[in-house]
Order: C-alpha cells, then structure tokens, then sequence
C-alpha cells in the first residue's frame, strides 16, 4: 500500500507480540478485532489515499481551466481595448468630417443664407 503522506512508512509496525501458536491467536476474541480493525485502517487509508488522488487530478483541471480562462480574458480585454480605440478615432473622424462638412457646404451657404435673409426681409 502506498503511504498517502509523503515520506510515510510504507510498512505496518506490529502492536502488541506476537505469540507462536498462530490457532490460538485467531481463537482469542482481541487478536481478531485487532485484527480486524488493522484490515479497517488499512482499507480506509486506501481509500483515503484514492480520494486524495481524485482531488488532486480534479484541481489540477481546474488549475488548467482557470489558467485557460485568464489567458481567454486577457485577450478579450486586449481586443475591447482594441475596439474602444478604433470606436474613438471612428467618432473623431465623424466629428472632422462634419465639420468639414459644415464648413464647405454650410460655410458657403452662410453668405448666400445671409445674403437670402437679407434680401427676404426686405420685401
């Protein structure tokens, strides 16, 4: 069995001494529930130790995707950082061409709008 804590003894110490007449342990209500309960721990370290390898290998995938995720919200906001800038030299440009606008048509209709005015108010 491997030992779950690392650097653990891989070995069982025996409790207690160990008589040489092996029937009359098994007969002997103690040697069997120490016995018994030995077999317990030892399933349970087992089981433990399965547990904590399903633990392990599910937070390494987590620790992947949470790595994956990061790097996927790094590059979105790089790309909407991306997409502001161009949002605002877009604006700018709308604001340079109505201007441009303005003033080429608008500018030329001012005197001829003004001129219009003056003409229409005196009649």
């Amino acid at each position: 069995m491997n030992s779950p804590v690392p650097g653990g003894s891989e070995s069982v110490v025996p409790f207690g001494a160990k008589t040489k007449n092996v029937a009359s342990n098994v007969a002997d209500p103690l040697e069997a529930a120490g016995q018994t309960i030995v077999g317990l721990v030892h399933r349970a370290a087992s089981v433990v130790e399965k547990n904590y390898q399903q633990a392990l290998d599910f937070t390494q995938k987590l620790s992947a995707q949470l790595k994956e995720a990061e790097n996927r919200i790094r590059a979105l906001e790089a790309d909407v950082r991306l997409q502001v800038d161009r949002a605002d030299r877009a604006e700018k440009w709308l604001y340079k061409i109505s201007v441009e606008i303005e003033q080429t048509f608008l500018g030329k209709d001012n005197s001829r709008r003004a001129t219009s005015q003056a003409q229409g108010q005196g009649r």
